[in-house]
């Protein structure tokens, strides 16, 4: 008997017909004999919504953040009526779900008695989601006979307590899951398990960064030797390019651990980038499915990196982007210049997408999210004073209206020629490069040019991609 994980995201359990389609999925499974652990997302847009809770009890606006925790409570109670036939059960979900929603409102009532709220408390509210969505699976998945329990994973997964992208603190997290999540599998239990969410040692909420239910997945697969990992999504695989840029993308039938992780990181939206992460070690397989058309076999992920006939597989890209350069004569030969400017961009909170510097090193560059740059320029600037002041750097200049464009793909490594068509493609289409570099894992090379031409950047390289994946197909 096989263990399977499965990871369901928003759009899965997005409404009553949804969820329909993942009780059948996990059903499915256990009529073919295997054991299902189920992690589950927060009803698409409900995270959202309860972010906008916290802005409107900070500004004091209680008639805001009242309705909004009225339409999260409709949406849940309606799904509970529509999915749960047994009276009792239904009328345990219900109060259940009523139970959570008043703790959102106190907590909302306190953040609005303060005016401010903290990082602790901004992971509490935004962990309603999916507490309230696993209850619901759970309960539907119970009450058609196939025995089911709803698991916090704040109960299961232990994590340090950097709020809003906490840190899993692996080895008490294994030891929890062990014993609290695997005796529930081995008594006949489907487990419904929230995404997203750990907790300190001290058992306060926190959240794994946006997206983190993937990784959530991937942990609890680890701990518990799942025989493999299945990410439902609301599309059919990880893609050649976004289809939202270029309509010819197509499902990647195989890539690789390094490759997704990769796509993952610049800007591929099917994963989260740390959810190979757990798993690599023990090369549990992974796939990635569409919810909503279940006999598609999408695309299989695992440890072995098979080159495709162009080498390039897919092309990703990352807007809303800064690149900040640092550079000056004095600079030359001085150690420590890159490593206390990335040390300052640490501690404005930002994190580093690329890097590239000049031979001479007289200058180098790095790109963040637009939303960090001032912050960022203002600590580097901070940090390297005295080496403005006596003009060995010449301060940081940052460029806006930049993106990266990553090409992907295993094959690259020893395979000359890769990076000339790259390039020679962009120059071909008239598109100027700013800025480049090539990971170590040699599976891709970034660079950064102007917004405005993304659209063809994207299409053109996407262009060498799609001859491999036809010829698979």
């Amino acid at each position: 008997m096989a263990l399977h994980t499965m990871k369901f995201g928003g759009t899965s359990v997005g409404s009553p017909e949804a969820i329909e389609q993942v009780l059948k999925i996990i059903q499915r499974d256990k009529a073919a004999g295997h054991d299902v652990v189920s992690v589950v997302s927060a009803m698409s847009g409900v995270t959202d919504s309860l972010l906008k809770t916290v802005s409107a009890a900070i500004e004091g606006d209680r008639w805001t953040y009242q309705e909004i925790n009225r339409d999260i409570r409709h949406r849940h109670e309606e799904a509970t009526h529509r999915l749960i036939e047994p009276p009792s059960e239904r009328e345990a979900t219900l109060v259940e779900i009523n139970r959570l929603l008043d703790e959102h409102l106190q907590l909302c009532e306190a953040i609005n008695i303060l005016g401010e709220a903290t990082p602790r408390m901004i992971d509490a509210i935004i962990s309603f989601g999916e507490r309230l969505s696993s209850r619901v699976v759970a309960a539907a998945l119970d009450s058609r006979g196939t025995p089911s329990k709803a698991f916090d994973s704040s109960q299961l997964i232990v994590t340090d307590n950097n709020y809003q992208d906490a840190e899993p603190l692996w080895e008490v997290t294994s030891s929890r899951i062990k014993q609290r999540l695997v005796p529930a599998i081995q008594e006949g239990i489907s487990p419904i398990i929230t995404g997203f969410i750990g907790a300190t040692p001290d058992g306060t909420i926190t959240t794994l960064g946006r997206g983190g239910s993937d990784f959530s997945a991937a942990i609890i697969a680890a701990y518990i030797d799942s025989d493999d990992l299945t990410i439902w999504t609301d599309v059919d695989g990880v893609m050649t390019t976004d289809p939202r840029i270029d309509k010819r993308a197509k499902v990647l039938p195989y890539v690789s651990y390094t490759e997704v992780g990769e796509l993952a990181f610049y800007g591929a939206k099917v994963l989260h980038p740390k959810t190979v992460q757990p798993i690599i070690t023990r090369n549990i397989p992974m796939r990635v499915r569409n919810t909503f058309n279940p006999d598609h076999p999408g695309t299989q992920i695992g440890a072995d990196i098979v080159p495709s006939t162009s080498v390039i597989k897919a092309v990703t890209s990352i807007r809303s982007i800064s690149m900040l350069t640092v550079s000056g004569k004095g600079m030359l030969g001085v150690p420590g210049i890159a490593g206390r400017t990335f040390l300052a961009t640490s501690r404005a909170g930002a994190n580093i997408l690329m890097i590239s510097q000049s031979s001479s090193e007289q200058s180098f560059c790095y790109t963040v999210r637009d939303s960090d740059a001032n912050a960022v320029k203002d600590a580097v600037e901070a940090e390297l004073k005295a080496e403005i002041e006596h003009q060995d750097v010449d301060g940081v200049e940052i460029l806006k209206e930049v993106v990266i464009v990553t090409v992907v793909g295993g094959g690259m490594r020893g395979t000359p020629g890769v990076a000339g068509r790259v390039f020679t493609t962009l120059g071909n289409h008239n598109i100027n490069v700013i800025s480049i570099a090539q990971g170590g894992s040699e599976c891709s090379i970034s660079f950064v040019i102007e917004e405005q031409a993304i659209e063809e950047a994207v299409i053109c390289l996407h262009d060498l991609a799609l001859a491999a994946v036809e010829n698979v197909n």
